[in-house]
């Protein structure tokens, strides 16, 4: 009997989700009509099977909906589907469950290299693995005091993270990238990125870092197959730099990523977090950043931890600060391709460069979610402020890739919809260096 691995469950999102707006990652059903919420209502498949336990009970934000009283979700389903939903029902009601067991009563999946597809029907095609949760930047939106505590001596070796890779590529993952904390504290990551590069399967190999001495990595990176590099830039003024990160050291990095511009080919995007006091000055520094560079520059609104809740009140700026100034000045926005991550980019005909906007509070920001996460120490996270995480570390050190390619697939009927900022819930999200973004 199989089960699912060890989760830490904190009130759990499951059964808070609205129905599902179909987006242009969904997985179209029949080759015609995408497969939502209502779809499923009246065709009921493996597929469909969480998109009508989800529906059952809509939140605030959903489409108005509600079952007739002589109805019930029940009556949709095969016999086989109403003891999954019996089980998960009986899952959602139990708070402060330390662990859960959904073993042989979630729908399983008869081919283990099919494409991971969750109960909304979006499929996922990018992982974003964080190899260590150490960070030697203090920035005041995340780590204002630091790294609290000892780095952590067990974190995902070569061996463990090979296992990981190859069993993501079999069910369908194109595009990993490798996070932090700061994934180049890690002395290993040149080899990581080579080994996840080949990796067959694997399209993309990102990595995103606070730049670092990024000078001194530059060629071992790009010889290891590195594709994309994010880059934190959250000021391009010297001292307000300093002052957001603890270090003085923009000077250097502007060097660096101009060094990396024209000696090697991997792409460049620069991420800035969104503030109220600096937004404007930041915006005008950006565009003169791209206006003759093949960057993005990538506003990212600030999100609520369980850490930063006074800087977020004080500082939380909307996004529409910056995409109503770039629509006004005549930017276009650009549509994403399948495996990009969640930002809108946005491009002129002037200016080589692009900007792009992550907006988490955006209203159908999660429609289109193709992630996955893996913490540094070999814990899923089906949502980056979702209330739980599942151990898969024993799959990684038995070597087991054909029972983790399973395991992979029992978790997409309890992915959630969507994650509850927009209601100053961050999960177990205390920070985030914890698992990188």
């Amino acid at each position: 009997m199989t089960t699912v691995p060890h989760m830490t469950l904190l009130n759990s999102n499951l059964g808070k989700a609205r129905l599902y707006t179909p987006s242009p990652n969904s997985v179209m059903f029949d080759g015609h009509v995408p497969l939502s919420s209502a779809h499923a209502l009246l065709h009921p498949t493996v597929n469909s099977f969480n998109a009508l336990t989800h529906s059952t009970t809509p939140s605030a934000a959903s489409t108005s909906f509600a079952w007739p009283k002589a109805i019930k979700p029940a009556d949709f389903m095969s016999p086989f589907t109403q003891l999954a939903h019996s089980t998960l029902t009986t899952l959602r009601s139990t708070k402060g469950a330390a662990a859960a067991s959904v073993s042989s009563h979630v729908p399983q999946t008869n081919d283990h290299d099919a494409l991971l597809t969750d109960g909304f029907s979006r499929r996922l095609t990018y992982l974003r693995l964080s190899i260590t949760d150490f960070c030697n930047f203090r920035c005041g939106y995340c780590l204002p005091n630091g790294y609290q505590g000892r780095r952590p001596d067990n974190e995902l070796t070569l061996q463990e993270i090979e296992v990981l890779i190859k069993a993501f590529a079999q069910v369908g993952t194109k595009k990993v990238r490798l996070t932090g904390g700061e994934p180049s504290i890690r002395k290993d990551v040149t080899q990581i990125i080579e080994q996840v590069k080949a990796t067959p399967g694997i399209q993309t190999v990102a990595m995103t870092s606070n730049g670092y001495k990024l000078g001194k990595h530059i060629t071992n990176w790009q010889q290891a197959g590195l594709d994309q590099l994010n880059i934190s830039v959250d000021s391009f003024d010297p001292a307000t730099f300093k002052q957001m990160t603890g270090f003085d050291m923009l000077p250097q990095l502007l060097q660096d990523m101009d060094t990396l511009l024209e000696t090697t080919d991997i792409k460049l995007k620069l991420n800035g977090i969104l503030m109220e006091e600096t937004a404007y000055d930041s915006l005008l520094a950006a565009l003169d950043y791209v206006k003759t560079r093949p960057v993005t520059y990538r506003f990212i609104e600030f999100m609520q931890t369980t850490d930063n809740s006074d800087l977020f009140f004080a500082q939380h700026a909307q996004s529409a600060l910056i995409t109503d100034y770039l629509l006004s000045h005549g930017w276009q926005a650009q549509d994403r391709g399948q495996n990009d991550g969640p930002a809108i980019e946005y491009t002129h005909p002037d200016y080589v460069g692009r900007i792009g906007m992550i907006a988490p509070y955006a209203a159908h920001f999660c429609d289109s979610c193709n992630r996955l996460r893996v913490s540094s120490l070999g814990k899923v996270h089906l949502c980056l402020f979702d209330q739980g995480n599942y151990d898969i570390r024993q799959y990684l050190q038995q070597q087991d890739v054909a029972g983790l390619v399973q395991k992979l697939h029992e978790f997409m009927p309890i992915k959630p919809e969507h994650h509850h900022l927009a209601e100053s819930d961050s999960g177990i999200m205390h920070n985030l260096s914890m698992i990188g973004g």
